[in-house]
């Protein structure tokens, strides 16, 4: 899990923030360098290729390796096709070729996620997924320090397009990993496999359309409208209640962010202050915040941690609004809040995506966990479009007390949980000892 979440993190700051670095260098229009931030959408509409990942047979590989696996190897060789076509190209003549391999290196990365998350879900039993998390979570985060300042580093040694070499050869640690590890065994329900009979049902009611569309509607009901049909049949309203959990849990981090290194320069830091600060020790806190939350699961169990992260969230934007009221910030004002958010951040991601593992059927692993985490991340980017706005009109001291309301929606949807599972579990044992 260390080396694939290794593999899955080296990608995601080569196609934003190193790749501005060198699109600056050479002299690229800022406008034109903003448009590329719009290859990030990739990442979070990847549930729309994710039935794909679950169920479509890759030929040759396939039959040898095992559906997850042979998708892993198959998005790493994107992403390393594309690192290296960029290592290729003059962004100051060929842009728009630049951009499409970019657009390459993000696809590959999405789906990549989408084959290890499944992977990670179907390995180990729902108890261990938070130790899985918290691993993935730290081996992500060096990742980004390697594919961020490693190789902003490695650029003053190296041309660019010596860096992108070497950051696509990189991706061989995670082709490497999945040749020597082990395909995931898929338990299917007995429920899916009766579930699954209305695409029977629905070839035996269209036998005079053709046979290839027959079968191509046939696949995308299995592979699209089960998955969801699933959800919602299993859980019946809850699965509003989880939706809403998901997509408000981390609305006030995600939120912040793109108003925080403004924020941090208008109030007087320098960029190496900030940079040793949230760039440093920001990622060592967050990784002890998902190593905490991994230890924690098994003891205390996911609801209740959930409910710990969806307040500590809030909470920690909160500090940062304080720390707007004061004239002259000195640097340990600075570090105390963002250790506290980043410490809060990595142990409620771990967390959460331990829950939403656990959320998830075997059948379609792939698909629902893709929709989950797509809902994880566009409300919350959708409402941080704004937050220019808001600081513009209302400074920054209302901006953190503004987004921290935004987690209120998921603290009452998660103790609404405990108090329904508690009343299940207590009908359950007046059953049992009737």
């Amino acid at each position: 899990m260390a080396l694939l979440g290794f593999s899955a993190g080296i990608p995601f700051l080569l196609v934003f923030s190193t790749l501005t670095a060198w699109l600056t260098e050479a002299g690229v229009k800022r406008a034109s360098i903003g448009f590329f931030t719009w290859i990030g959408i990739t990442y979070s509409i990847k549930v729309v290729w994710s039935p794909v990942v679950d169920r479509l047979i890759l030929p040759f590989i396939t039959k040898r390796m095992g559906q997850r696996r042979s998708w892993m190897l198959f998005a790493q060789a994107m992403i390393a096709s594309g690192l290296v076509g960029m290592a290729l190209t003059n962004p100051s003549i060929h842009l728009a070729q630049m951009a499409l391999f970019a657009l390459l290196v993000a696809f590959g990365a999405a789906t990549q996620d989408i084959a290890i998350d499944a992977w990670r879900i179907e390995s180990v039993s729902v108890e261990r997924q938070a130790a899985m998390s918290a691993v993935y979570v730290f081996s992500y985060r060096m990742a980004m320090i390697a594919s961020g300042a490693g190789a902003l580093r490695l650029a003053t040694w190296f041309s660019w397009q010596q860096v992108y070499c070497i950051m696509a050869a990189s991706i061989g640690i995670g082709m490497i990993t999945v040749l020597y590890t082990a395909e995931p065994v898929r338990l299917r329900e007995r429920y899916n496999v009766l579930m699954e009979q209305r695409v029977q049902s629905f070839l035996l009611r269209n036998q005079h359309l053709p046979v290839r569309i027959r079968n191509m509607m046939a696949w995308l009901i299995g592979a699209v409208v089960c998955p969801f049909v699933d959800l919602f049949e299993r859980y019946g309203k809850r699965a509003i209640i989880f939706l809403i959990i998901i997509g408000g849990f981390r609305i006030c981090d995600v939120s912040m962010a793109s108003m925080a290194i403004p924020f941090y320069i208008d109030i007087g830091f320098t960029k190496g202050q900030i940079a040793a600060i949230s760039g440093v020790w920001g990622v060592l806190m967050a990784i002890s915040g998902a190593m905490i939350g991994g230890l924690l699961v098994p003891r205390i169990g996911l609801l209740r941690l959930l409910m710990i992260g969806a307040i500590l969230f809030p909470l920690a934007n909160l500090l940062f609004g304080v720390l707007a009221t004061i004239s002259q910030p000195q640097l340990w004002m600075l570090t105390i809040p963002i250790s506290i958010e980043n410490l809060c951040g990595g142990f409620g991601m771990a967390v959460l995506i331990a829950w939403m593992s656990s959320l998830t059927n075997s059948s379609y692993t792939a698909t629902q966990y893709a929709v989950f985490s797509s809902l994880m991340t566009l409300p919350a980017k959708f409402v941080g479009g704004f937050s220019g706005l808001v600081v513009d009109a209302h400074g920054y001291a209302f901006f953190f007390v503004y987004v921290s309301s935004l987690g209120i929606p998921a603290i009452v949807a998660v103790a609404y949980l405990l108090k329904t599972d508690s009343i299940i579990i207590v009908n359950a044992n007046s059953v049992s000892t009737d």
